[in-house]
């Protein structure tokens, strides 16, 4: 018998898989927060902060949301459960090291060991401060970069009742320098909370005007979590899947703000993008909107979605590749990579007038003049390094220039 081994013809066809176009890369992902997603879920909150073994609780919210009742079911459930609840309120948008500060000292003499926040962003990153200070002492500025804090930190919860910053899923608070209003960004894997809850119930109350505004951001955050220089395939799986959450959701909300299902949609949306965050970080889009916010008071998810367009535009060169996977997903493919970042870049531009939002920086009072100060604020901004594609301040000058 002869032992010639005959080869079998494998016909010429395309590949099922195509090549990966680059060698994954080494990378560590994190995930620190247990998740409870559902409508009424709020109402598991003593039964969750008693599973921490707490028993003195700081609920950390703003006066804004006592109309909607939020904080109050929050403090019901808390003393349903047996735990003591003390209330601080004074918590504004965009929190500076005061309002820090002084939540540290209403929480210094009760003794608590959990803390609890129910808001948006503001909130959350306000609670995460107080939990810096009151652990570890100091000021924020000691906490500014990652992994500063040397001693145990207490357990908390994030109850968010916006779909917006995705601070429920980080590790960060971006807390205001008081006397310069720039963002420093506190990190540490002890200040995440122990466990998010998503309720979607809670978002229904938000006035439109902030469904879009924060919509938006959670959107920016999905774009930008995508094509950093930090992504890795973990990251990107969860940015993609928060953009194709948002991208469509977006728009129903903001058609019709009673769609609990589409209010879910948006709310884990919020929570996926800013676990791509967590893992990635964020580009030169949030360094702009930072200064924007400080001098003007523009709020944040405004800021960001003026600018978004003219960042996606000066990134095209870089990621184009990107960019289409993402309007590929949006179902809006035109079949020409070089044209991905100019499809991508009108369809913000076109949900922010869905939104009945301004479009350039001029329409939001920014004056010419100050273009150069805002630049060179936004270089010094940490989210800029991670940007795709390499900038400088007088590139930023240029985008700034052309939101204009």
């Amino acid at each position: 018998m002869s032992s010639t081994i005959t080869p079998i013809a494998i016909p010429s066809t395309p590949r099922l898989f195509p090549a990966a176009p680059m060698p994954l890369q080494p990378f560590d992902f994190h995930t620190p927060t247990r998740v409870m997603f559902g409508p009424g879920t709020l109402n598991r909150l003593g039964e969750l902060a008693r599973e921490l073994g707490a028993t003195r609780a700081l609920l950390v919210t703003d006066p804004g949301l006592e109309a909607a009742g939020h904080p109050q079911r929050a403090q019901d459930s808390l003393k349903h459960a047996g735990l003591e609840v003390f209330v601080f309120d004074d918590v504004e948008e965009n929190p500076t090291s005061k309002h820090v500060e002084v939540g540290v000292r209403f929480a210094k003499p009760l003794n608590i060991n959990l803390i609890v926040s129910v808001g948006g962003g503001s909130s959350m990153d306000c609670a995460k401060g107080i939990n810096f200070i009151l652990t570890n002492g100091g000021t924020m500025s000691d906490y500014k970069g990652f992994g500063k804090a040397k001693k145990p930190m207490l357990p908390s919860i994030g109850v968010p009742t916006t779909a917006g910053t995705g601070s429920e899923a980080q590790s960060y608070a971006l807390i205001a320098d008081e006397k310069s209003h720039l963002k420093m960004a506190c990190g540490d894997r002890k200040v995440a909370f122990a466990t998010a809850i998503l309720d979607p119930e809670v978002t229904v109350t938000q006035p439109i005007k902030v469904t879009a505004l924060t919509g938006i951001d959670a959107l920016s955050h999905a774009v930008e979590s995508y094509v950093t220089t930090r992504r890795n395939p973990v990251s990107q799986m969860f940015a993609r899947e928060a953009w194709k959450l948002l991208e469509v959701n977006l728009e129903k909300v903001l058609h019709n703000p009673t769609d609990l299902e589409a209010r879910g949609a948006m709310q884990m949306g919020a929570f996926l993008a800013g676990t791509a965050i967590e893992n990635s970080m964020l580009g030169v889009c949030h360094s702009c909107a930072n200064p924007l916010t400080a001098h003007y008071g523009i709020t944040h998810g405004l800021a960001i979605g003026v600018m978004l367009p003219h960042v996606i535009h000066f990134n095209a060169r870089t990621v184009p590749h990107l960019y289409e996977d993402l309007i590929e997903e949006a179902g809006l493919q035109n079949g020409h990579v070089e044209h991905a970042a100019e499809t991508l870049a009108q369809h913000i531009v076109r949900l922010m007038r869905l939104a009945h939002l301004p479009t350039t920086l001029s329409s939001c009072g920014v004056s010419r003049g100050i273009l150069p100060l805002l630049a060179e604020e936004a270089a010094q901004q940490w989210t800029a390094r991670f940007n795709p594609r390499p900038v400088t301040e007088a590139d930023i000058l240029r985008i700034f220039e052309a939101a204009l």
